[in-house]
């Protein structure tokens, strides 16, 4: 990959955008080897949380590829904006817990792809905003959707159509980010965060994340109905017998990921 570095440290899968003299900006090549990295990544049965990253010291990454949009027809930036899109959704719905580890800028295109991660670690100098107005377009890899079902319509609104940055107290205090961090424990605690997912049941996490996921866009009955589903699958698992058998021991379980 020309765009993207990717390691594996013990069961943790760690992206890093990797086009920091861009600062990391997203263009489709970006996108298209960021859409086959997750299809991988899915398939891969050893890697139970990812962490996304940018490159770098300036930014997560500070959108969308401006050089590369600037002499775009309107069908090619729809496509382009579809290509975005699908590759974000991917991400939405990976298997596997996704963090963004989240330094320097995360404007635009790098908001977006943080938000579609499940959860979101910032730095103290992180920077967060949907200046696309200013360019003279709409958010296109699904800010406009993500954004208020992270904070809220009128918060949401407010930084579309104003467009400014904010920072990341300002970000965690709106509920954008989960929490905020030193610049030099952020991988860190990112790591941290991820191994304590890891040392959990994975069927259990990756049940959680499809149930908040496809939940939340349901009528209250239905999405609970859906959780007693998923629920009751849990118990068709090996670790589902080891776990409360653990408990019962009252002694650490060893879960098998079946």
């Amino acid at each position: 990959m020309e765009n993207l570095l990717y390691e594996k440290s013990d069961s943790i899968g760690i992206i890093t955008m990797n086009r920091p003299k861009a600062l990391n900006a997203l263009n489709a090549a970006t996108l298209r080897e960021l859409d086959s990295l997750l299809t991988a990544i899915a398939s891969d049965s050893a890697v139970k949380a990812v962490i996304i990253r940018g490159g770098g010291e300036k930014a997560f990454v500070a959108g969308a590829d401006i050089t590369e949009m600037q002499s775009m027809s309107a069908m090619e930036a729809r496509s382009f904006g579809k290509l975005g899109q699908m590759v974000f959704n991917k991400l939405e719905n990976l298997p596997q817990p996704v963090i963004a580890a989240i330094h320097g800028f995360a404007l635009g295109g790098g908001c977006e792809l943080a938000m579609a991660c499940d959860i979101r670690i910032a730095s103290e100098k992180a920077k967060f905003g949907q200046p696309e107005v200013m360019l003279g377009v709409t958010p296109g890899f699904g800010g406009t959707q993500r954004l208020p079902r992270l904070v809220g319509k009128g918060i949401a609104k407010e930084l579309l159509f104003v467009g400014d940055q904010i920072d990341a107290l300002e970000a965690y205090r709106l509920g954008l980010v989960n929490r905020v961090v030193p610049v030099a424990s952020l991988m860190e605690i990112a790591i941290a965060m991820a191994n304590k997912i890891v040392s959990h049941a994975p069927v259990a996490v990756q049940l959680c994340k499809a149930a908040v996921n496809e939940g939340m866009d349901m009528a209250l009955d239905s999405a609970t109905a859906y959780e007693a589903e998923i629920f009751g699958l849990c118990f068709a698992t090996i670790d589902q017998k080891e776990g409360m058998q653990a408990f019962v021991e009252k002694r650490k379980a060893n879960f098998a990921g079946k």
